[in-house]
Formats: C-alpha cells, structure tokens, sequence
C-alpha cells in the first residue's frame, strides 16, 4: 500500500498538551514538519487554541516552507475570521525557520 503525506501525521507529537496561561513558543520545526505543510498549519491553529486569551504564542516553523505569509496567513485569516487573533512576522532564526507571533 503506499504511504500518503498524511500517514504519518499519527506518529507526530502534539505540539501541546495543556492550555498555556502565559506566552510560549511552539515548534513547528521538527523533521515531522519539513515535508508536511499541512500539519504545521493545524498544529499552529492547536497552539493558538491551547493560549490563553490576553497572551501570545510563538510559532517557529520549518524553514523548508518559506515565509509564514506564503502559507499560514491565509490559513489563520480563514480559520479566524472573527478577529479573535493578532499576528506579526518577527523574524527568521539563525536555524533557518521562521517566527510568527500570535496575539490571542
């Protein structure tokens, strides 16, 4: 049977597994995120869903994506379409990936 981009989505860790009453980073960035786009978006809507209001997340996403804009913005606009989220670019790290700040 062959695999599919989605197989191993069972095998990746949640990036959280408590709702987090202060700001925090997520990583996105592990070798289960470099081939898998779809998973660090739904991971990154997971992180945004387990901070708590008033805070903000870092999201810190595989480099072999690009720029967050050219994925993830749209994605977030979609899924919070209610304003309930703020976010900024704030910058590439020395590892390559790249750092979106969610305010919730």
């Amino acid at each position: 049977m062959a695999s599919t981009p989605h197989d191993h989505d069972h095998d990746a860790e949640p990036v959280t597994d408590h709702v987090h009453d202060n700001s925090w980073s997520a990583n996105l960035e592990q070798p289960e995120h470099a081939d898998d786009r779809e998973l660090v978006v739904r991971q990154a809507i997971e992180a945004i869903e387990h901070t708590a209001s008033g805070h903000h997340v870092n999201l810190v996403t595989h480099e072999n994506h690009g720029h967050p804009s050219a994925y993830l913005y749209g994605a977030l606009e979609d899924e919070y379409d209610d304003g309930a989220i703020d976010w900024e670019f704030v910058d590439q790290c020395g590892c390559g990936g790249y750092v979106l700040r969610i305010h919730v």
